[in-house]
């Protein structure tokens, strides 16, 4: 537990500021190795990554790929309240997401020189989805969905499925969604295979998708080659709570991350000692209890902090510095928290907005930064699948206002051929 009041806290603090939790040098370099063999050796070496890695062996189409009359079958399967709850998840996703599609611009200005962008969505999107055990049909909502919002015409689906096994969640999701492709195929071979292309998969000029350690690693080594969401590490989540809380809902808050993985982190900010040790107490008891405890209380252990304050708001600048995936405000009055928190992937108003609300139902995006990146990144949203391309538009009058000073400023920087394009025409 750290105190504020401590005379150690600032270097203290500065550590789980400073701590990554990411990737070591081993991984980037047997990526890098998956990513040229892919490369040279395409469908092969998919073959040979997915029989060591998922036992599972890619002869005929039917191993490849899992076709839309599986998928569609998945969705029809499903438990009828586990089926509306999934469909109840995709309309508050895409409502919301539809309101982020940009508007183009046309205008002409002062000069008389027409200006505007048009936003046009990528041809094609590959989604990473995680398969085994973390398998999240709400991820491959969350990744799918704004795609389509955006006007993306050909979406790819990669997701592993050990031993040959498929989520039926996932493929409902996918139905849902309306994805087009999905190819039983996981790790940083999977990303190599979407930014490069293979004999029988496409490439793609997006990627998107959570992953493991080298999913993760592959994105980063492959962004340029392709466009890239993000390089999401483990899991985070910080929880401001005051003394007036049930100790057991902040504890399940607490452990809703740290059951991800056991680098994932759960932060706890309060300014009540004694509220600090109940809800400790608590996620002793709930990690017991868990089918994931064994992990959670892994990440409990290795990296969950706890910290009080003399004053609740001194918490504001603690999560600007911490600059967390999610940030939970539990108290009466969260707007002065909101306001003051610059740096969040998400951030969750009052004591019944749990994280776990917005993994499933709540609308916005739940694939969000993370290892501090919240200072300079967003969550995934439609303008990952879009690009703006910029218009311009000239008559005599305005190139005639405008052009002799564009002819002065290419002579100025030593380029005669530049100002030779504006002065030919000036003539």
């Amino acid at each position: 537990m750290l105190r504020t009041t401590d005379p150690d806290f600032d270097v203290r603090f500065r550590r789980i500021v400073d701590d990554r939790r990411e990737s070591d040098t081993d991984v980037a370099s047997d990526v890098s190795a998956i990513i040229a063999r892919v490369k040279a050796r395409g469908d092969e070496a998919l073959a040979e990554y997915t029989q060591r890695f998922d036992d599972h062996q890619l002869t005929d189409d039917a191993d490849w790929r899992i076709s839309p009359e599986d998928c569609r079958a998945a969705f029809d399967g499903l438990d009828t309240a586990l089926r509306d709850a999934l469909s109840l998840a995709a309309d508050r996703i895409r409502a919301f997401h539809l309101k982020q599609r940009p508007a183009d611009s046309d205008e002409i200005d002062d000069a008389g020189v027409r200006l505007g962008a048009r936003w046009r969505a990528v041809d094609a999107a590959g989604l990473y989805v995680p398969g085994g055990r973390a398998a999240y049909p709400s991820s491959l909502l969350m990744n799918a969905i704004p795609a389509r919002v955006a006007g993306v015409e050909r979406l790819v689906v990669v997701t592993p499925t050990p031993k040959g096994k498929v989520n039926p969640l996932v493929l409902a999701a996918a139905h849902l969604a309306g994805v087009d492709e999905i190819w039983r195929i996981g790790g940083a071979q999977a990303i190599a295979a979407l930014a490069h292309g293979t004999g029988r998969i496409r490439k793609v000029d997006v990627i998107t998708g959570p992953g493991n350690a080298w999913v993760a690693e592959a994105k980063r080594q492959l962004f340029g080659v392709v466009g890239i969401d993000m390089v999401a590490g483990p899991s985070e989540i910080l929880v401001i709570a005051d003394g007036m809380n049930d100790p057991d809902w902040i504890a399940a808050d607490l452990l809703s991350q740290a059951e991800h993985d056991p680098d994932a982190q759960a932060i706890l900010i309060t300014d009540s000692e004694a509220f600090a040790d109940q809800v400790e107490d608590r996620v002793d008891v709930q990690c017991a209890m868990l089918s994931t405890g064994k992990v959670a209380r892994r990440s409990w252990d290795d990296h969950g902090v706890m910290i009080v304050v003399e004053k609740l708001e001194e918490a504001i600048g603690l999560a600007n510095a911490l600059a967390a995936e999610h940030v939970e405000l539990a108290v009466d009055d969260p707007e002065p928290f909101l306001d003051g928190i610059r740096h969040a992937g998400s951030v969750f108003a009052g004591r019944l907005a749990p994280e776990a609300v917005g993994d499933y139902v709540a609308g916005p995006n739940h694939v969000l930064p993370t290892g501090r990146r919240a200072r300079f990144a967003s969550g995934l949203s439609v303008l990952d699948f879009m690009k703006r391309t910029s218009f311009i538009a000239l008559d005599d009058a305005s190139f005639a206002r405008i052009g002799p000073a564009a002819a002065a400023l290419a002579h100025a920087e030593g380029l005669p051929a530049h100002a030779h394009s504006i002065e030919v025409r000036l003539k």
